[in-house]
């Protein structure tokens, strides 16, 4: 089978974000693999291994992404690519989508697999993109994956129930927590690693060039949530409590 992964270097979850002037600051920042990519890079690895081929792991960003290509190299993934973003001022969904989506256009794979967020953005729309670009069938949030005769058979996450989905392939799916467990990099993956392929490239690459791949959004702001405040305990009859309830919706929240 001919796999690939599209994966996502983000910032630890464990990281306290400080945002300064509108961007989020990325000094002392400790990155990783997208905890959903991981899903998607353990179940290309276990479809390779019981079904032969090859998984190659692309994602796009600056240099120092090597090192999470790495990682998934040293977890079992075969190849790794790096699309050179130090160029693009601003990339969005469809800068990603797009650039993705023209590195695989003619790369004939059989699945491709993505996390369903990442948890940076949360927006959940470049894989589908790609998947719309490519023209093939894609799955979302995904928590089981069988190949059987070019199908893939698929169970769907599907707002607390679930869906069992058969499509034939090439289909793009993305992965979500309960998929499978990610394997850690043992000594000797990270060994064999350092000598697999990591391929880098640039946008001329591909033949595009950056008005190609102008972000379509514009981003205005980035902030914290505010604090919560402390609640409130209403006291005396009920509808003495209705009544006080009702005023501070009004006066304090003013959402009626």
């Amino acid at each position: 089978m001919n796999i690939y992964v599209m994966m996502k270097r983000t910032f630890d979850t464990e990281e306290r974000i400080q945002v300064e002037n509108g961007t989020i600051r990325s000094d002392g920042v400790e990155y990783i693999i997208n905890p959903y990519d991981e899903y998607a890079i353990e179940e290309a690895i276990a479809l390779k291994e019981k079904h032969g081929g090859e998984v190659t792991v692309l994602t796009l960003g600056e240099e120092e992404a090597e090192k999470e290509l790495r990682t998934a190299l040293a977890m079992g993934a075969d190849k790794a690519v790096l699309i050179d973003s130090d160029d693009l001022e601003e990339i969005d969904q469809f800068s990603t989508a797009t650039i993705l989506a023209t590195y695989l256009k003619d790369k004939e794979a059989d699945i491709v697999l993505a996390g369903n967020v990442a948890v940076d953005g949360g927006s959940g729309q470049v894989g589908p993109r790609v998947a719309e670009m490519l023209g093939i069938p894609q799955v979302t949030a995904i928590t089981n994956l069988t190949i059987e005769d070019g199908k893939a058979i698929l169970i769907h996450d599907v707002e607390g129930d679930e869906e069992t989905l058969e499509v034939s392939l090439p289909v793009l799916v993305t992965t979500q927590q309960g998929l499978n467990e990610p394997r850690y990099p043992s000594l000797p993956g990270i060994m064999k690693a350092k000598k697999k392929p990591l391929e880098t490239l640039e946008l001329g690459d591909l033949d595009l060039e950056e008005d190609d791949v102008e972000a379509k959004t514009e981003k205005i702001d980035i902030f914290l949530s505010p604090k919560k405040q402390q609640g409130k305990v209403l006291a005396g009859e009920l509808n003495n409590q209705v009544q006080q309830l009702v005023s501070l919706l009004k006066m304090e929240a003013k959402v009626i």
